[in-house]
């Protein structure tokens, strides 16, 4: 009969010793045990029994004088060309009937130490060694599920003369039930990627396409699961050794870029954790110039973004990013992080802060990690640290996709909870309120984020300058500067150009932005002096953004709702809404505001419920102490803000208004308690009359002041009037001084 010839690729390979002296000749030597999946393997094997040759590595057939493979079972005076060859055979042998194999024991010769025996056993052979030294000073965090339960199964081969490799022994019988073919390839000896597979792999890797979508493709691509031969694990674990090793070799390019950067400019800043030897293995952080000098004018709130380490990028790559005086993101300085420990993002916030002068910032927002977390309270123990909602909205998605499925509502109901609550109070009772309605008070994930609420909740952060324009908006800045540049194929080698695009794009964005600013004026919408100086202090971007709040004073009423000597309360609401209301504090004095809903300690513009409460008091201008620099035209200047609102005109209007409020609040005050009774309000008129008297005589010595051209006219007439008003206990002086 001639030999019938099957193609075979079992994934094994390698080649080995085979010996050459017989076992008189030989001592016991153990081997470490290891799984057959841990080999290198030939693509094939070349078999046949006793009486019709050798079995052989071959090239990629299978020989088989009779019998079909499906049906060949090892047997003692089996011969094979090569060890390999037998603990291929055993494999695949193992595959076909349910169970894993490893190699157990070996003996080697005394002449010159070749491997002249070898034992392949069940992977269920002997027990666990449960050393007592090893195990009894720490404890276990995630003990492995005991596998070995004492399977005699096994073959034994031994070399000959000859050089071939014959059975010496085999024991069939198992201790434990064996695989059905359909769960055959969890096995660890039996899960191989294929030449092929890792092609496929490499390819789709390279798409950005992560663990379980490639899985999902080899699958459709083989025809089930058991077929493509290996698990998501596995192709999980091949995917990261390939960055791994491409990152080695692309991490000395970006060393020798780092250094060249640093040879043409000093002020260039860049370190490596350790030493730099261990550069390949190590972290990675630099700050070009532009972003130590944007840290400085910016740095108030910051952006550490981690997006990149996700399976959809291949670069661990993590910039801080803040926000320019245009609402644009700029950035800060950039990491690589091959080593993600909690020592690590230590010493990359500290080494970070270093290059920024060792000013912390106000507050910084990252993604939701426990690491991070824990490394920020070290470093920054004074910022305000945040969680990005958008990334937690997203992981949402996830965690609670079968609540998503059932519930089309729920989406809504969530963001609503999240976004909408006026009050710490509001919030509480919604999200219970939204657990129980869905049923969720057990879920584990959603009760975390319960527990982190303080961290990305926003009725909790609004006390907290974070740059944003809204409570509810998703920072710009997160994970959007390299937006269009840096993408799921982006590699090491491509980096840099695309790197270097970015910064150029960014900073002409800027400098568009600045001539906007700069050579147009916008269209003021209503005739008060207060959007006119807005319109000369603030960016394009903010002062539209300032715009919509005071003409959405226009729809709100400001009434008093308490008075406490300096500091009045109004109650500001659109009409026929009270039950929306928000509470303003003003001093008067002072000319200072603080609304309920926060707007201006979150974003650093005033809200229009203060802007309501400015009107009905008559406070013409925007006081010097909300006109934050870093929102104004001249943000990256060494101009001084106070100088600039000390301008004469803005000066004359905040006087004059202060004058104004500080009179009235005095007058209405004399006004309540005259009108008591008949008594006091002939003494309350009297007095009135009086200081009409007074008032005009000191008009009359001191001259009018007057306006050419929007300037006061009359400096010695100003000082006689601070010289007769120097005895008064009314502080009626301008707020500049």
């Amino acid at each position: 009969m001639d030999p019938e010839i099957l193609e075979f690729d079992i994934g094994l390979g390698g080649g080995g010793s085979s010996g050459r002296d017989g076992d008189d000749d030989a001592n016991i030597g153990l081997d470490v045990d290891e799984d057959m999946a841990d080999s290198p393997a030939p693509s094939s094997i070349l078999a046949s029994n006793s009486n019709g040759g050798g079995f052989g590595t071959g090239g990629g057939e299978i020989y088989l004088p009779e019998g079909d493979l499906l049906d060949l079972e090892p047997y003692e005076g089996m011969e094979f060309e090569s060890e390999e060859a037998a603990k291929a055979f055993y494999n695949s042998y193992a595959r076909r009937v349910g169970f894993s194999t490893r190699v157990s024991s070996s003996r080697r010769s005394r002449r010159d130490g070749a491997i002249i025996q070898r034992q392949f056993v069940c992977a269920k052979e002997g027990f666990r060694n449960l050393n007592e030294k090893r195990t009894k000073d720490r404890e276990i965090k995630r003990p492995r599920t005991i596998t070995r339960v004492g399977c005699k199964a096994s073959l034994s081969v031994k070399v000959q003369d000859s050089g071939k490799w014959v059975v010496s022994g085999f024991v069939r019988e198992h201790n434990h039930e064996l695989v059905p073919p359909d769960q055959v390839h969890c096995l660890r000896s039996h899960r191989q990627i294929s030449g092929p597979a890792k092609t496929l792999i490499d390819t789709l890797q390279a798409a950005g396409m992560g663990p379980r979508r490639i899985m999902s493709a080899l699958i459709k691509e083989y025809g089930g699961i058991s077929k493509v031969g290996f698990t998501e694990v596995d192709c999980r674990n091949y995917m990261r050794n390939n960055r791994q090793r491409s990152l080695e070799g692309d991490i000395q390019l970006l060393l020798d870029y780092l250094r060249q950067m640093q040879a043409e400019n000093p002020n260039f800043f860049f370190a490596v954790q350790g030493d730099e030897d261990q550069a390949l293995t190590s972290n990675v952080f630099w700050a070009d110039p532009k972003s130590r000098m944007n840290y400085t004018y910016f740095g108030d709130t910051v952006t550490f973004d981690t997006t990149y380490r996700s399976n959809r990028y291949r670069l661990p790559f993590a910039p801080f990013t803040g926000v320019n005086h245009h609402g644009q993101p700029v950035l800060f300085g950039c990491a690589f992080l091959i080593n993600e420990s909690e020592a690590s993002f230590v010493w990359l916030f500290k080494t970070w802060l270093m290059a920024m002068s060792g000013r912390p910032p106000v507050s910084i927002t990252t993604d939701h990690d426990a690491v991070i977390r824990s490394a920020i309270t070290q470093v920054f123990p004074e910022t305000r640290h945040r969680f990005c909602k958008w990334h937690i909205f997203k992981k949402c998605q996830e965690k609670l996709s079968h609540v998503f499925l059932k519930h089309p509502t729920f989406e809504a109901d969530f963001h609503k909870c999240v976004n909408l609550p006026e009050s710490i109070e509001e919030f509480e009772s919604c999200w219970l309120s939204l657990v129980d309605r869905y049923e969720l008070r057990d879920h584990e994930w959603l009760q975390m984020m319960y527990d982190d609420r303080r961290h990305w909740i926003p009725v909790y952060l609004r006390d907290t300058f974070f740059a944003e324009m809204s409570i509810t908006q998703r920072s710009d800045s997160m994970n959007s500067y390299f937006d269009g540049f840096v993408n799921a194929s982006t590699n090491l080698n491509q980096f840099f150009k695309l790197y270097e695009k970015a910064l150029e794009s960014r900073n002409e964005k800027e400098v568009k932005a600045d001539y906007d600013t700069m050579n147009t004026s916008p269209a003021l919408k209503t005739p008060s002096p207060m959007e006119k100086q807005a319109s000369e202090l603030y960016t394009r971007k903010l002062f539209t953004r300032f715009q919509e709040e005071l003409v959405g004073t226009l729809t709100f009423m400001a009434s008093k709702s308490d008075d406490d000597d300096d500091v009045i309360t109004y109650q500001v609401a659109k009409f026929g809404e009270d039950h929306k209301s928000y509470y303003v504090k003003f001093n008067v004095l002072e000319m200072k505001a603080a609304c309920s809903c926060q707007m201006f300690e979150f974003s650093g513009l005033l809200c229009r419920h203060v802007l309501a409460v400015f009107r009905v008091t008559n406070v013409l201008t925007l006081p010097s102490h909300y006109i934050l620099k870093r929102w104004t035209k001249n943000a990256r200047s060494s101009v001084i803000l106070e100088e600039r609102s000390s301008d004469v005109y803005t000066n004359y209007l905040e006087s004059h208004t202060v004058r104004y409020n500080t009179l009235r609040h005095e007058t209405f005050k004399l006004v309540d308690e005259g009108s008591k009774s008949l008594d006091t309000c002939n003494v309350a008129i009297d007095a009135l009359q009086q200081a009409a008297k007074r008032v005009a005589l000191a008009t009359k010595n001191e001259g009018r002041a007057t306006l050419v051209n929007g300037r006061i006219r009359g400096d010695s007439a100003r000082d006689a009037s601070r010289a007769n008003t120097t005895n008064h206990k009314m502080p009626c002086q301008p707020l500049s001084e």
